[in-house]
């Protein structure tokens, strides 16, 4: 799997940059279980099996010493994100505040470690039995919080809700699971499950690796759909004691989790929209990890004697997205004329202090399918203004809309280009701001008719390869598309269908150039997530932005 060269930490002398100078201690240390990490692999035929683990032993004084250490070093633990989950079903959601939050208490057949790296959780092994099938063997021993044992048919219920409509009732993740194709059966074994698609899904085990929670059939069966957002029966090593929807959720360690048992006993996660809240908090010692430090609040952690930033490249891009469907968005020199005349490095330079990376095209630099041989748009007004008259759209009235609090500096970025559009002389921008959620709805909704015009958002892409941007935002078919192109619809397509990793890279790269070139985006930065933590913990921050609280220890 391509990974990012520079690695998942931003180095201290970058750090410091930001700060201005100050003191300043980078490297969080990073703790968690010991198992092994298979790797991935696609090809068919080939067996993904877990490696030795590090498990209890059983019986005698190892056992009773193991747990008399686990209950001294017992501790609490909380983290605060900027923005409230949406439930706790963990299918019935698209946004990364309730995946954190659930993945406390749910887990998949796979999983992924700190770096990206494709590990074990429910299955032990996996492997490409024909072009359109794969087979998983799940884990022996494994309970749900309820304490029934996890079923094969748990397994083939919980991968149908995602995928079929007449299961889960059309979940924001159908698709999550058989990528651009579509699911033909499930069938459930003796302690396996095979999985058949109507094409070759050629990432299946990345998309396993990342999405497809399992849960109990009865527990989804037997209550209604508002009692599974507030209640869960997961099998991970936290389950949910306490939920305030939108407020906050606590937890306690599952003490029968299969794995490493989290050192911490208790663990809670509440929001709070502002980013000094948070910064006080983490200061106040009322909590231990607190998401999107903005700049201006990393000298003042640093110079604490609490808490340390810890700041990672994410898998996460930031754009501003028009519709292709409307004036005068539907013009691709209209399009291109609003990436000419937004400052994007200045945005990143400025506002966000050096914490991010311009971006080219959808695909970052750490996934399959990225272009290196696109250049970013020049900041250009006078070209801007010249594509803007072309366009037939001079004088034209925009409103861009954005999230508050959800993106590091969200609002700031996005004020910062509707400015730079605006001092256009034959453009005028103004912003919007709107809660998270309430954006969301819009931006997610059934008909595009009903989503926004002009807005910015961000995509995070845990599985890192190019399609699971391309394919959900900008193919005709995509759920969450603003774009129609019969070119980038027939590339996806291929790539799709292509059993090749490298004549599969081509066609994404070439899918990434013409996508610069149509400009459905204003392609803005990859976002880094900017995290304070306290200085009492040790835990090391993740690139696909999930907060894995159960790796969480005491210095």
């Amino acid at each position: 799997m391509p990974r990012d060269e520079r690695g998942s930490q931003v180095d201290r002398r970058t750090l410091l940059k930001a700060v201005g100078g100050a003191a300043a201690t980078v490297s969080v240390a990073g703790c968690g279980g010991t198992q092994s990490t298979p790797t991935e692999g696609d090809d068919g035929g080939e067996t993904e099996t877990e490696s030795e683990m590090d498990t209890p032993m059983d019986g005698g004084d190892t056992e009773e010493t193991t747990t008399e250490a686990a209950d001294e070093e017992a501790f609490s633990v909380g983290a605060t994100l900027g923005q409230p989950d949406s439930g706790l079903d963990p299918h019935d959601h698209a946004e990364t505040p309730t995946n954190i939050i659930v993945s406390q208490a749910y887990e998949g057949l796979m999983g992924r470690d700190k770096e990206g790296g494709v590990i074990a959780k429910l299955a032990t092994e996996w492997e490409r039995v024909e072009p359109g099938t794969v087979r998983f063997t799940l884990r022996d021993g494994v309970t749900f919080h309820n304490g029934d044992p996890l079923t094969a048919e748990d397994v083939r219920y919980s991968i149908r809700r995602v995928e079929l409509e007449e299961v889960g009732g059309a979940l924001p993740q159908d698709g999550d699971l058989a990528g651009t194709g579509s699911l033909a059966g499930v069938e459930a074994g003796d302690g396996e499950v095979t999985v058949n698609f109507d094409g070759l899904n050629p990432i299946v085990f990345a998309l396993f690796a990342t999405n497809g929670q399992v849960m109990q059939r009865s527990f989804v069966e037997n209550n209604e759909n508002s009692f599974i957002n507030r209640n869960t029966n997961g099998t991970g090593p936290f389950r949910v004691t306490g939920y305030q929807s939108g407020t906050s959720v606590s937890y306690e360690r599952y003490e029968d989790y299969w794995g490493e048992v989290a050192a911490a006993e208790e663990a809670t996660i509440t929001n709070s929209s502002e980013s000094s809240t948070r910064v006080n908090q983490l200061l106040a010692e009322e909590t231990e990890i607190v998401t999107n430090v903005p700049p201006q609040e990393i000298s003042r952690v640093e110079g604490s004697d609490v808490g340390s930033v810890s700041p990672v490249p994410s898998t996460r891009t930031i754009f501003l997205q028009m519709r292709y469907d409307v004036e005068p968005f539907s013009s691709q020199q209209f399009r291109q004329a609003m990436n000419y005349a937004v400052d994007v490095q200045g945005i990143i330079d400025d506002v966000l202090q050096g914490f991010g990376d311009i971006t080219t095209q959808p695909t970052l630099s750490q996934f399959t399918g990225y272009n290196p041989d696109v250049e970013p748009y020049d900041h250009d007004p006078d070209r801007a203004e010249q594509l803007v008259e072309e366009s037939g759209h001079a004088g034209v009235d925009i409103t861009l809309q954005t999230p508050i609090g959800r993106y590091l500096k969200d609002v700031e970025v996005a004020q910062a280009a509707a400015n730079q559009i605006d001092s256009l002389s034959n453009v005028n921008c103004e912003l919007q701001q709107r809660e998270f959620n309430s954006l969301v709805q819009d931006v997610t909704a059934d008909s595009i008719e009903d989503r926004p015009r002009f807005n910015l958002l961000g995509w995070g892409n845990a599985e890192f390869d190019g399609s699971q941007t391309i394919g959900p935002l900008l193919t005709s078919d995509g759920p969450l598309t603003v774009l129609k192109n019969d070119e980038v619809d027939s590339l996806i397509e291929q790539a799709q269908s292509e059993s090749d990793p490298q004549a599969r890279e081509q066609t994404l790269q070439e899918c990434n150039q013409l996508l610069h070139d149509l400009a459905p985006w204003v392609f803005l930065h990859q976002q880094f997530s900017v995290y304070g933590t306290a200085s009492d913990i040790q835990w090391e921050p993740r690139p696909d932005e999930l907060i894995d609280l159960w790796t969480v220890s005491q210095n």
